[in-house]
């Protein structure tokens, strides 16, 4: 197994190594790179970028021979950076980010001046590795008060194929932690992602314009979407991930400003949501097209939920655009399927269809989902408007489903 798999991911022994410059160059043909060895401080008060960028520079150049070109942050150290981008293409067949410190935004919103969107960005990086036992903390609270510009991301991968982040921690982002853009044969596994439940916008994971993405074995604690799944995503399998406190797992928002969005093949299985506003939920604006079909939800298990099962095709963004009127179009959401989901609803409302009277859902199918109150002595409802579908072993009832 290459030492890169291992749970060793220390280059302590390198009798087989041999050092060129700020290169350390294996037998089995991977170079590695030290930020150390390019000035970086690693105090938690320098800004390290620079030592960063030119440490990236070295690693994506790195030979086409090598295998694998590692860039190494190692242990026990804090490294301050600024808005840094990661670009490639790079000539390695693998390129990887061995983060096994801790790096920190600054704790300032002047660098929202900068050039970049994103805190941290990958572009362009293909078979790209992120993974090391270490974390990356946004030091976001400052950017949720109110009237404060909010719309970076903390780690952001942009034609990434081939990625796996794994093993890692992610804190306090100013908006969302992880974005995943237009990427293809994505593996996310093992993270860990916090944030205060009333910090606004910190989605765990977002995903667009990607398709064969999975995300396994992870928990999930922030103020939103545990994980957002948007327009142009395909093939998404989210197994055994702990949310909550957040808002659940969302399909959408789609359709927003009368776009045409689409979203299909996407499974939610064996995972738990815990204290979260939303459970499993599907979004859609009125006016928008479309469709989002080709969805299961299975093995899912709630514990104080508020919304547990919820299509909205009339969803509204108040605090972007104000009330909205009843349009003649919508996106189409079609072949959803929620199959044994179990647990206890924090509102009186356990499942919500609300379905557009011109285009509607189509074939709901609901199979043995038992949801109670998580007050004793409370009694849940269901509500449904404009689907069709097919019910079996279902509290509380749906009456619009067969």
């Amino acid at each position: 197994m290459p030492w890169w798999m291992t749970d060793d991911d220390s280059l302590e022994n390198t009798d087989d190594y041999g050092a060129f410059g700020n290169e350390i160059l294996s037998a089995e043909g991977v170079s590695s790179f030290n930020v150390m060895n390019y000035g970086a401080a690693g105090n938690g008060q320098t800004d390290d970028s620079q030592a960063f960028n030119k440490a990236w520079k070295d690693v994506c150049g790195a030979s086409a021979s090598h295998e694998v070109a590692t860039l190494q942050v190692p242990p026990g150290k804090t490294f301050l950076l600024s808005p840094v981008s990661f670009m490639g293409p790079c000539k390695a067949n693998t390129i990887h980010f061995q983060l096994q410190g801790t790096l920190i935004a600054p704790r300032s919103t002047s660098w929202a001046d900068s050039a970049l969107d994103d805190w941290i960005r990958f572009s362009d990086v293909q078979n790209l590795i992120v993974d090391g036992g270490g974390k990356f903390d946004g030091q976001g609270s400052i950017w949720w008060q109110p009237c404060k510009k909010n719309t970076l991301f903390a780690l952001h991968f942009h034609n990434c194929n081939g990625l796996r982040l794994e093993r890692l921690t992610h804190l306090n982002s100013p908006r969302a932690h992880v974005s995943i853009n237009n990427c293809k044969d994505v593996t996310i596994s093992n993270l860990h992602i916090m944030a205060p439940g009333d910090s606004p916008n910190t989605d765990g994971i977002d995903i667009s314009v990607s398709s064969n993405v999975k995300i396994e074995d992870t928990r999930i604690e922030t103020g939103d979407d545990c994980v957002a799944i948007n327009d142009g995503s395909s093939s998404i399998n989210i197994t055994n991930v702990d949310c909550g406190p957040g808002h659940g797992f969302s399909i959408g928002s789609l359709g927003e400003r009368t776009a045409f969005d689409t979203v299909q093949d996407v499974h939610v299985t064996n995972c738990r949501l815990r204290n979260t506003q939303n459970g499993v939920r599907i979004k859609t604006y009125q006016g928008g097209s479309g469709f989002a079909k080709k969805i299961s939800f299975e093995h899912i298990v709630m514990d104080n939920v508020n919304n547990p099962i919820i299509i909205d095709q009339f969803y509204q963004n108040k605090f972007k655009h104000g009330a909205e009127s009843l349009k003649s179009a919508a996106v189409k959401v079609s072949d959803v399927t929620y199959s044994d989901i179990q647990g206890t609803s924090a509102s009186a409302c356990a499942i919500n269809l609300r379905c557009d009277n011109v285009v509607g859902c189509s074939n709901i199918v609901l199979n043995n989902v038992g949801i109670r109150s998580a007050v004793s002595g409370q009694n849940v409802y269901a509500s449904c408007n404009h689907a069709q579908g097919t019910a079996n072993s279902i509290n509380p009832k749906v009456s619009c489903l067969s």
